[in-house]
């Protein structure tokens, strides 16, 4: 059952948050190693006190940029824009190019491509040249006399941000599956109770502020223990897969469904009272009736048994009213299974809907299911808008 909990997604904001520790880490380090290596270098009393001037205005930036700047894209890229002019200037009074910190700005590059995309960092691998090409324009011998030398130190700034850019695609589409993975259910390709959940709870919070409805519906395979006694549990779980396909084609894009566990389904229409998804849910029912499956050779005959309960008229709360249509849809099967029954509002009573599927002729033709997922049309049971 549902538990009483929210699900918050905020992904984006986890990865940006640690993408800010990672750059606090490199900022204090390099600032650390600054302020040790001008006390080795020996370099001019003007120099020192530049450099020191740097160091305290990063430092000043980064105490405040804690409290004044939200984590984000934009911090990220104003964190890295600083920590590069700070790298650059450090450079400037330590040697320019020959610097030992001209190397850092290979790491930024880096964690720019890393963090932001490919398009920033090639926006920041040409500020870096521009930024390079300026320190070795004040030194001697200039820029153009060495231009061979300078263009070796340039190549890898891009070479770093298009290698940087690739990883951070890898890992991006990786990070996507494993997402996509971890809010399906794998046999039916539906969602599986941690998406559902998310998704519900969303919906229940705008019910309650806009005063609008929303119902559950639960659904149970009727015969999947006789069927995996005749015919093994691989026929079993192509039933569990052929259900799933089912009610997937006969609601709306707007709808969400899941698998509840083992043969159980649950289906949250949204914006809809009890009364007026009752056909549409007939219709699931209907579907799976008149539609057997293949298995090795025979066709399997299933059945669904289907309880509906909603907001507000049967509770406040998402837990009562899934609790309610698992009530409902039990007094399906008591009543002989293979129909839909709503949850009545004397005593906490499922009373049956008066649809009965079994035997019964479909008011329209069903449509076929493929791989593509066909389209399924409603006809009279069609939801409103």
């Amino acid at each position: 059952m549902i538990e009483k909990k929210e699900w918050i997604s905020a992904d984006a904001m986890a990865r940006y948050a640690g993408h800010d520790r990672v750059l606090g880490v490199i900022t204090w380090l390099l600032l650390a190693l600054v302020l040790f290596d001008i006390s080795l270098l020996h370099v001019d009393s003007r120099s020192t006190i530049m450099v020191l001037f740097c160091s305290l205005g990063l430092v000043c930036y980064k105490a405040s940029a804690r409290f004044l700047l939200r984590r984000g894209k934009t911090k990220t890229l104003l964190d890295l824009v600083l920590l590069l002019l700070y790298a650059v200037a450090v450079s400037w009074f330590t040697g320019k190019t020959s610097s030992p910190f001209i190397s850092v700005l290979y790491l930024i590059l880096m964690a720019t491509s890393l963090t932001l995309g490919r398009w920033i960092a090639f926006i920041m691998t040409g500020l870096a040249i521009a930024l390079y090409t300026l320190l070795a324009s004040f030194q001697s011998p200039s820029f153009w006399y060495d231009i061979g030398g300078h263009v070796v130190k340039i190549f890898p700034f891009i070479l770093i941000a298009h290698l940087g850019a690739l990883l951070r695609g890898e890992a991006e589409s990786a990070r996507a599956e494993v997402e996509r993975l971890s809010l399906t259910d794998d046999l039916t390709q539906l969602n599986n109770m941690r998406s559902f959940e998310a998704l519900a709870l969303q919906q229940e919070k705008i019910s309650k502020r806009y005063g609008t409805p929303f119902s559950i519906c639960m659904l149970d395979a009727d015969n999947l223990k006789q069927i995996n006694d005749r015919h093994g549990h691989l026929a079993g779980t192509e039933l569990i897969k052929w259900t799933a396909r089912i009610i997937a084609s006969n609601i709306r894009e707007s709808d969400v469904a899941a698998r509840f566990g083992g043969d159980e389904f649950i289906i949250m229409f949204a914006g809809q009272e009890q009364q007026n998804i009752v056909a549409a849910v007939e219709r699931i029912v209907r579907v799976m009736h008149a539609s057997p499956f293949s298995f090795e050779g025979e066709l399997v005959q299933g059945t669904l048994s289907a309880g509906v309960a909603s907001f507000p008229r049967d509770g406040e709360e998402l837990r009562t009213i899934v609790k309610k249509a698992d009530l409902a849809m039990y007094r399906s099967k008591r009543r002989g299974k293979n129909r839909v029954s709503l949850f009545g509002d004397q005593a906490g009573e499922a009373v049956p809907s008066g649809l009965q599927v079994g035997g019964e002729k479909l008011r329209c033709g069903v449509s076929k299911l493929d791989d593509e997922g066909a389209a399924v049309h409603f006809g009279e049971g069609e939801l409103p808008g």
